[in-house]
């Protein structure tokens, strides 16, 4: 049985880092500041809230921005791809998904 070349393109294809996704979706929302913390998410989402209360409280120690991105805003593509991952947190130089700790938060602001 042989296979298309297409098919196998898709299943070797390599994910894009964190800095490609940043570039990509500032391109489609210009509001997004290069220099914060992405957190993408949407409404109703109890677990984004949950990261963002996260977010909110390693503020209190450490000085980190941080914008919210609701991926209904995104091309139908990139919100597919967001939708089964959300709460994602997208910094210049780290993808994080959820579930992360204030732990994994400290470690991120670390490394910025």
């Amino acid at each position: 049985m042989t296979t298309s070349p297409l098919v196998n393109a898709t299943l070797t294809e390599t994910p894009m880092n964190p800095d490609e996704w940043r570039q990509r979706l500032a391109a489609q929302c210009s509001d997004l500041d290069a220099d914060t913390w992405w957190l993408l998410g949407t409404a109703g989402c109890h677990l984004c809230e949950v990261a963002e209360s996260l977010i909110q409280r390693l503020q209190m120690v450490t000085p980190v921005s941080y914008q919210l991105l609701d991926i209904v805003r995104l091309k139908e593509d990139d919100m597919s791809a967001f939708a089964t991952e959300i709460p994602v947190l997208l910094t210049p130089k780290a993808r994080l998904n959820y579930p992360f700790s204030i732990l994994d938060l400290q470690q991120l602001a670390t490394q910025s």
